[in-house]
């Protein structure tokens, strides 16, 4: 079995074309899928292995195969009660009392964790990198360490050849599961050794929720907060298929958790500038269609998506997503007994 580090660029581009040929993915999504689940397998062999969890729709994608979409930026949260062990003992619930204290908060954490990226992550990230492939390059961006790499084929450059790991450290992570990390071209490739690894990973129903409530704030704002922001209705329609949506909406402990942790840390407002109620949205008043320009502007991002590959194919129209999260709207708001 040859390890897919040691093939050349030529060696490389014909494996993926085998690949793509059988999985019906563009050669440049899996090539940038590798270096995904290596950045990862980085991570969870590190010393600090035990307080990151993978989270996000990267997640959803690689460790629950919820999604089928081409996921490529990295979101990980390193444990408060760890990067900020002293502010956390000064709270009963680990959530700051004040806004004032909530501003406290979240700049010496920012700058705690720019420390570390810089100090601790990256260098491990690029030595790594220095013992795998000396054409790749690794750099920090304050919270986000960026890998640049060369690739053996382009796309339509919806999507770069490099990979984003951005790291929070505004919450515990928790819920989380083991579970295990592949790439997507392994199984159609059985003479290559591909990296691999097990990662601690944000349960679905969180993310879920996570999801939602950053939904509910884009219908509230109609803003898109950079490019791919349909992902997010994309990955809620399909959690639903597989039936995560309806264990999410039974857990309304879990719901009001996340919406008390926006409610401190992300805080939002609406057009016409009132602060976004994160805890009427998981009780009642959900939003998850969006109308008007807003929704124009959300069906022009997810055809960006279709045309460079990013989804499947046969992947549903824009319509039909709409369609499925309006049901989980409703189904959302009409209470525990759904």
């Amino acid at each position: 079995m040859a390890d897919y580090f040691s093939l050349s660029p030529d060696d490389k581009r014909e494996a993926f074309g085998v690949a793509s040929t059988q999985s019906g993915r563009p050669i440049h999504l899996l090539e940038k899928d590798v270096w995904v689940v290596w950045a990862l397998k980085q991570l969870y062999q590190s010393p600090f292995a035990e307080h990151l969890t993978f989270k996000g729709g990267t997640s959803l994608s690689k460790a629950y195969n919820a999604i089928q979409r081409f996921s490529e930026d990295i979101d990980v949260t390193y444990d408060i009660r760890v990067i900020a062990s002293d502010l956390v003992a000064q709270t009963s619930d680990g959530l700051p009392a004040t806004r004032s204290q909530q501003k406290k908060w979240t700049d010496d954490i920012h700058e705690r964790l720019r420390q570390w990226v810089a100090t601790e992550m990256l260098p491990l990230i690029q030595h790594k990198l220095a013992e795998t492939d000396k054409t790749v390059s690794a750099r920090a961006e304050n919270e986000t360490i960026l890998i640049e790499y060369p690739p053996v084929a382009e796309g339509t450059g919806y999507v770069g050849p490099r990979i984003k790991i951005e790291f929070g450290a505004r919450s515990t992570g928790e819920p989380y599961e083991i579970l295990p990390i592949k790439a997507d071209a392994a199984p159609y490739l059985a003479d290559v050794e591909f990296p691999e690894c097990l990662a601690r990973v944000m349960r679905a129903e969180r993310t879920f929720w996570e999801k939602a409530t950053a939904i509910h704030v884009f219908c509230l704002q109609s803003k898109l907060n950079g490019e791919r922001y349909a992902r997010h209705w994309y990955d809620v329609a399909q959690l639903d298929k597989v039936g995560i949506v309806a264990k999410a909406l039974a857990e309304r402990d879990l719901a009001k958790a996340v919406a008390s942790h926006k409610s401190v840390f992300f805080r939002e407002k609406d057009m016409q500038g009132m602060e976004i109620d994160y805890a009427a949205a998981v009780d009642g008043k959900l939003q998850l269609v969006p109308d008007g320009e807003a929704r124009e502007i959300l069906a022009a991002d997810y055809k960006k998506m279709l045309d460079d590959g990013l989804l499947p194919p046969g992947a549903e129209s824009f319509e039909d997503i709409m369609e499925r999260c309006r049901d989980i709207q409703e189904r959302a708001n009409a209470g525990p007994a759904r």
